[in-house]
């Protein structure tokens, strides 16, 4: 989507997000990398362009910010670099679905509370915005793009052209490959932890089969 702001040209792109239902978050990487470093429709970084900002989207409706959320949050980070936060607007929207006061009081937490992802992005320069569903909240949330920050090279646009690195190799990358090993652990100690309840709930049946494996051998 390409337009004008007070005479600025602004391209704004909507890329596919990492929870999405019918592509890994892999395959999605190597979207938004091919994009970023080699897309022929709009300005290149490798021919001296770089992005103005990035949003962050999250919905404030949500009742706390889940797993989901915080690892699409930490693979973004690795995506941008720790530089590239101040490029950074976190977008709270659907302010529409829930009453005002609690609205406030989940943007508050958000804001304030370390273990939910934001907070050590915002001391880094990210900045928080609502967009609640005006033209008018979209048009600020740009202009403050437009007007104080300094566009600079995300860092998987250094590793990807600079460094020469496939994007498997890309500090994003890696963030995905961390969590899915944790959820390959979580499963697991999931499936061990149920495995003992049974036994548990059955211990005579435990002594059966462990007596007839014994026979076998």
């Amino acid at each position: 989507m390409s337009f004008e702001i007070e005479g600025r040209r602004v391209v704004l792109v909507d890329t596919p997000g990492f929870d999405d239902t019918t592509k890994s978050d892999s395959d999605i990487l190597k979207l938004i990398a091919d994009f970023l470093t080699n897309s022929l429709h709009t300005p290149r970084y490798k021919d001296g362009h770089k992005l103005a900002g990035l949003l962050f989207i999250h919905r404030i409706s949500d009742f706390r910010m889940g797993g989901i959320s915080l690892k699409n949050f930490r693979t973004f980070r690795k995506l941008c670099g720790e530089q590239t936060l101040r490029n950074v607007v976190i977008v709270t929207n659907m302010w529409g679905s829930v009453d005002p006061q609690l609205g406030a009081q989940r943007e508050q937490e958000l804001l304030t509370q370390d273990d939910l992802g934001f907070k050590s992005a915002l001391e880094k320069g990210a900045k928080m915005m609502r967009h609640d569903g005006t033209g008018q909240s979209a048009a600020d949330i740009l202009r403050y793009i437009l007007g104080n920050n300094n566009p600079m090279a995300l860092q998987i646009q250094k590793e990807i052209v600079d460094e020469r690195k496939d994007v498997s190799q890309t500090a994003a990358a890696d963030e995905i490959e961390k969590e899915l090993r944790a959820e390959r652990e979580r499963q697991k100690a999931e499936a061990e932890r149920k495995q003992h309840e049974f036994e548990k709930r059955r211990p005579g049946d435990s002594v059966k089969k462990r007596r007839g494996e014994d026979k076998l051998s």
